[in-house]
């Protein structure tokens, strides 16, 4: 669009609330903002500074096209640029990973005895949920210290109705064994209270309880009772005492700060709880040089969607434009006033200090590691006798049982990491029989053809190198492709194991079975323990053989689990309660009759029928 356009629909737009949407020539969604006042906000993108640049450098050379839609007040604008940025997901805008991706924590509330558990799924399921956290390892730490306070059940809902004697965890004082009677349910109930109470971060409320429960339980000479609640009072304040006192206030607060280096951008959070530092995270985004506030409120506006625990303050390091409409719309979640503070002075400017330190300690880390990466592209690069450094590798395998569900996938690597918004999946079509290079070639045109319409091609850019994995077969296969679509730039090589070269020990190869084949070259490469580009070449291979398999085992059980709707008298209400019971078909058909017919609805045919399908299910498997 030319620049005359553009003015065009800057004086078209109007001085009301609303998002804004900015697209480049072929229509792709660059980036996705929120204002008061529409019209101002995006003329400040196009306005000239003094030295003659676009204040967005970025924006002024790639906008062909500028969409809005207005809202009535700054609070729907707020909801509306929210849901839009999960819709297109836009290149320039600061991307949180939706919170299914993170670990959160998970009572089974609706059960007699609920039970604690590691998700990353919400479900409107009367269940309670904390998180979403970013480390996995940290939110299995904290379950684990939390057991050996409250002794809460993990196990599966069929392993809860069938266990017979107490598990290993009640042997190690991390389960009070409810599945076989040896605790009440009030006091199970007891023990889930107290473990909310200590995952909202109501310590100092929490102690109060349990001291006044370990005085009354000694007043009553129940001394073994008095030393349990003793036990867990310590094990809490020791907990408390490794966390760095901030505040002499029982006060809740996020701290937000960031740090801009060259083109990178790091967000950092604090979490302060009664007083207390108990963690922090960073977040590391491109920097496409947007105004701090902006990139701020966009964050603190993601950052907050879900079910993600609201504080009493949130301390941030630059005046937001929208702080009003923050605070409104986080203190209806929280349900009590929850305040957006700039300080200029004092102990929360400490806390903003610490935060930017943290960020800039991230953008370090990222920095060096970068360093290491780019060594180790570099060598990749001679290692396979490349042309250009392979900045961005895909990788290609194919997941079928004797031509069944025949699936393919493909991984991408960008410097050396996954890029798993570049990973994509292939259901083959239109094949009889297990051909693997025939599935190959139907998965590579699907994937290359693409690039023939770029705003189709979901924003896959060229890879330096397509890694295949297989040997001298699917290597031609892929240049064969890429040859027939006159694709060019991309380098090919195939990583094979002993199972692909049948006369791989005839031949002299005695190597640990993993090869490296190259376009008009005899000999493969042989991969070697320990070397860091060869390391990366595995860690590939096993990752695309990882998402083609869970693929293709999806793929599998959904139709397995099919299976079950073949019994005459089976709906979906039996069909639930059987699956809520067993958790899957094998246990269903492995199962006795009698055990079949406890579930509500099914008579002895029918559970004579189902287990008829046992010898379906092994054609299956």
């Amino acid at each position: 669009m030319t620049a005359i356009k553009i003015e065009e629909k800057l004086a078209r737009l109007p001085a009301t609330p609303g998002v804004y949407i900015m697209k480049n020539a072929s229509g792709e969604v660059l980036y996705i903002g929120k204002a008061k006042d529409l019209r101002s906000r995006v003329r400040s993108y196009f306005r000239e500074a003094g030295d003659g640049r676009y204040t967005v450098r970025f924006l002024a050379a790639k906008v062909a096209d500028i969409d809005y839609i207005v809202t009535s007040n700054e609070k729907e604008a707020l909801f509306l640029e929210d849901t839009l940025i999960k819709q297109h997901k836009p290149r320039y805008n600061i991307l949180l990973k939706d919170s299914k991706t993170y670990v959160s924590i998970k009572i089974t509330m609706k059960e007699p005895f609920p039970r604690i558990l590691v998700t990353r799924q919400r479900k409107k399921d009367g269940s309670r949920y904390f998180g979403p956290y970013v480390s996995a390892r940290e939110v299995r730490e904290t379950i684990k210290f939390l057991r050996r306070i409250f002794p809460l059940c993990t196990c599966s809902a069929s392993e809860f109705r069938n266990r017979a004697r107490p598990c290993l965890d009640y042997q190690l004082g991390l389960c009070s064994a409810p599945a076989v009677g040896y605790v009440t349910e009030a006091a199970y109930r007891e023990l889930i209270d107290n473990a909310i109470m200590f995952l909202e971060g109501r310590n100092r409320e929490l102690l109060k309880k349990l001291k006044e429960k370990m005085n009354e339980a000694a007043a009553s000479l129940e001394f073994e009772k008095a030393a349990r609640f003793r036990d867990r009072i310590q094990a809490i304040e020791g907990m408390l005492e490794e966390q760095k006192v901030i505040s002499h206030k029982a006060i809740d607060q996020d701290v937000f700060a960031f740090v801009r280096e060259k083109d990178s951008l790091a967000l950092q959070t604090l979490f302060i709880r009664e007083g207390r530092l108990v963690s922090g995270s960073d977040y590391l985004f491109h920097d496409a040089g947007l105004p701090d506030e902006e990139v701020l409120s966009s964050f603190i506006a993601q950052y907050y969607r879900g079910d993600r625990i609201v504080p009493d303050e949130l301390i941030v390091p630059v005046a937001l434009e929208d702080r009003d409409v923050i605070e409104e719309w986080l203190s209806e979640k929280k349900g009590r006033k929850v305040s957006v503070t700039l300080p200029e002075r004092g102990e929360k400017t400490r806390l903003l200090k610490m935060a930017e330190a943290n960020a800039g300690e991230a953008l370090r880390k990222r920095y060096a590691a970068s360093m290491v990466k780019a060594g180790i592209m570099e060598e990749l690069k001679g290692r396979l006798h490349l042309r250009a450094t392979p900045n961005r590798i895909e990788a290609y395998d194919i997941s079928n049982i004797g031509g069944k569900h025949p699936v393919g996938a493909m991984v991408t690597f960008k410097n050396g990491l996954p890029d798993k918004n570049s990973y994509r999946l292939f259901k083959i079509r239109g094949l009889a029989g297990p051909d693997d290079y025939a599935m190959m070639h139907q998965v590579l045109s699907r994937r290359f053809r693409k690039t023939e319409e770029p705003e189709k091609d979901n924003g896959l850019e060229t890879p330096d190198l397509v890694l295949m994995d297989g040997g001298k077969g699917q290597l031609n296969i892929a240049l064969q492709v890429l040859d027939e679509l006159g694709v060019k730039g991309v380098e090919v090589r195939a990583l094979a194991k002993d199972r692909d070269e049948p006369d791989a020990v005839k031949r002299g190869i005695k190597s640990k079975g993993e090869r490296i084949f190259l376009p008009n070259v005899k000999d493969p490469i042989l991969l070697r323990e320990g070397s860091k580009p060869d390391l990366l070449l595995r860690r590939i291979r096993d990752e695309v053989h990882r998402f083609a398999i869970s693929y293709h085992r999806k793929l599998r059980s959904k139709e397995m689990a099919s299976l079950i709707e073949k019994v005459p008298g089976i709906g979906d209400k039996r069909k639930k309660a059987l699956f809520d019971r067993f958790g899957d078909l094998g246990a269903m058909v492995s199962a006795g009759v009698p055990e079949l017919m406890e579930v509500p609805g099914i008579t002895e045919k029918l559970a004579e029928d189902i287990k008829a399908l046992k010898g379906e299910l092994r054609e299956e498997a």
